[in-house]
């Protein structure tokens, strides 16, 4: 397998987000574990970085958090989207969306890059 890159600044809660709209309540572990499969194991999600954006997400509005038992039997921290969440998420979505469309006009010019 090859080597993991760093996840690109300003898309770590992007990512949170749509973890927690697709899945549910999860907590630190399990959003790092998805968002590492999702991406087909090519990112590196530090948890040292994971949980102040979730601590932002929260402090935003945008997670609601609570405590519960994981799967491990251990006591976590699990956290959810809520309708803020979930509006910001959407906002985000259009904005990457339409940064996308842009590069890939930019992809589209040909030539080659020196």
């Amino acid at each position: 397998m090859g080597e993991k890159s760093e996840v690109w600044q300003g898309t770590l809660s992007l990512m949170v987000l749509r973890t927690l709209a697709a899945m549910g309540a999860q907590h630190g572990y399990g959003i790092a574990r998805r968002i590492d499969q999702v991406s087909g194991d090519r990112l590196s999600i530090n948890h040292g970085t994971l949980y102040p954006v979730l601590l932002k997400l929260e402090q935003e509005g945008a997670v609601a958090a609570e405590w519960g038992t994981s799967e491990n039997n251990r006591r976590a921290r699990f956290y959810s989207i809520t309708r803020a969440g979930r509006r910001q998420l959407a906002a985000e979505e259009r904005q990457w969306r339409e940064a996308a469309e842009i590069m890939g006009r930019f992809f589209a010019l040909g030539g080659k890059a020196e």
